[in-house]
């Protein structure tokens, strides 16, 4: 048998239920996993170890009563910081609201982990506010790639992503607002879904904000969405419950019958790096191979979209700011704080208007561009994993987004994107490529993505412990 950190939640399931492990025995593993892993790359925020023995013990007891909760319960999972999990403080990345008191309850993604017997490991790490691509924090420190550590996870759910890699858990729970689960999982070479929104009912909920699953395969992705696509009346724009089983509808699709758009370069934000792009060639000439219809799309998104995305995110976050006391301020990262400041503080109605209004522009582009492709392929990211140490690629507050120009589109028009492992580049770190699929067809791109990893080249191994 492989190692129990190595095994996926499916594997770990049919273990409980045969008695052939317990899921005590699993979180023990985990658990000292995660002893063995944090010195190097300090992915969690905090560690929940008596909590889970004891939720452990609960599951072992349903499975040997034959009454589990799910089809995962006793299986370990992470969530990350900014979602709610009762009776544990969430600080949102920053020193400056550490003091903010323990959840009086879980956040919907919480509940429902909980609810399906799920061993809550702990919270992993995010950057401030969870508004940096990055692994760096104010509170953190620094949140470390396990494929090299001189490598930053990028973010905001660095920590679940660089977790993930590390065989803390099969499951992980992050957000996205303008990539959040997508960008780490090309830098560190996992999967993650960021769903239709309002498939995973959120709170608070929040124009483009997702949780996702984030898992090292899309199997287990699919297991976790079964338990968190369930409504909840607690986010106001929660999509109808569906009658979808996302796991079992995984296989079989037809790929001879679709039509594939490619489109290898948004032309706004950074230049897409060659390895990349030749990942996402790659990709899409797999599927042309395999039968699919393949037609390069150009680029709907402009770079003054991109910049009035960044307008709005910048004023979102200084009305956070300038809330603060001048001493919780001063703990905020220095970056975060000139980035959120530097032009935000000047910004008129109309100005923040003008900026809302090419968001807008950005979603009905995205939208108009996908609708004659049943899925679109593209790079997660324009470039490879930069610098540990860096708040965004350049370090510059004054352009801190330039590499999200591929995901943020989907964000605001609410489109299912995943991102699937595809290659390593010379220096062999992980390339992620896109798949976006049409609005609330969240099973679609889940589908998608378990073709395309039977048609990948061969994956290297997970990075043991330098």
């Amino acid at each position: 048998m492989s190692e129990i950190h190595e095994l996926s939640a499916a594997r770990l399931a049919a273990f409980f239920e045969k008695r052939s492990l317990s899921p005590v025995e699993a979180a023990k593993a985990v658990l000292a996993r995660i002893d063995a892993w944090e010195p190097k790359i300090n992915a969690m925020y905090r560690v929940l170890g008596e909590r889970a023995i004891e939720q452990a013990q609960a599951s072992e007891a349903r499975w040997r009563a034959g009454r589990p909760l799910s089809a995962i319960d006793g299986v370990p999972v992470t969530i990350k910081e900014n979602i709610a999990t009762q009776g544990e403080r969430s600080p949102i990345g920053t020193r400056a609201n550490e003091d903010v008191g323990p959840a009086l309850a879980d956040a919907p993604p919480a509940a429902r982990v909980r609810e399906a017997g799920c061993v809550i490991l702990g919270k992993t790490t995010m950057p401030d506010y969870g508004m940096l691509s990055s692994g760096l924090s104010s509170l953190h420190g620094v949140t470390r790639n396990p494929w090299r550590l001189d490598r930053n996870t990028s973010g905001s759910s660095s920590g679940a992503a660089a977790a993930a890699v590390a065989g803390y858990a099969p499951l992980h729970l992050g957000t996205d607002i303008g990539g959040s689960v997508r960008l780490p999982a090309t830098h560190c070479g996992i999967f993650a879904l960021k769903p239709s929104l309002g498939r995973v009912p959120v709170y608070p909920p929040f124009m483009g904000r997702v949780t996702g699953p984030m898992a090292r395969g899309v199997a287990d992705a699919a297991l976790l969405m079964n338990v968190l696509a369930r409504p909840d009346a607690r986010d106001f724009m929660s999509l109808p419950p569906a009658e979808v089983d996302y796991a079992a509808g995984l296989e079989g699709l037809e790929l001879k019958k679709l039509r594939i758009g490619f489109l290898p370069d948004m032309r706004a934000g950074l230049p897409v790096n060659d390895e990349v792009r030749a990942a996402a060639a790659a990709a899409a000439k797999a599927l042309e191979s395999a039968g699919c219809v393949v037609e390069e799309m150009a680029s709907f998104l402009t770079p003054q979209m991109l910049d009035g995305m960044g307008r709005f995110f910048e004023a979102r976050s200084y009305n956070d700011f300038v809330q603060l006391p001048a001493a919780k301020q001063a703990k905020v990262l220095p970056f975060i704080a000139e980035w959120c400041t530097w032009r935000a503080r000047a910004f008129s109605g109309r100005d923040v208007m003008q900026a809302y209004g090419q968001v807008m522009a950005m979603r009905e582009a995205a939208v108009a561009a996908c609708q004659r492709y049943d899925f679109v392929v593209s790079p997660v990211s324009p470039i490879l994993p930069y610098a540990a140490e860096s708040a965004a690629p350049g370090d510059d507050p004054h352009d801190a987004l330039p590499h999200i120009a591929f995901t943020v589109p989907y964000n605001m028009s609410e489109q299912p994107a995943a991102s699937l492992n595809w290659s390593t580049s010379r220096d062999g770190l992980p390339i992620g490529v896109q798949l976006i699929g049409q609005r609330f067809d969240d099973l679609g791109v889940l589908r998608l993505a378990r073709a395309l990893e039977g048609l990948r080249p061969a994956q290297r191994p997970w990075p043991e412990l330098p």
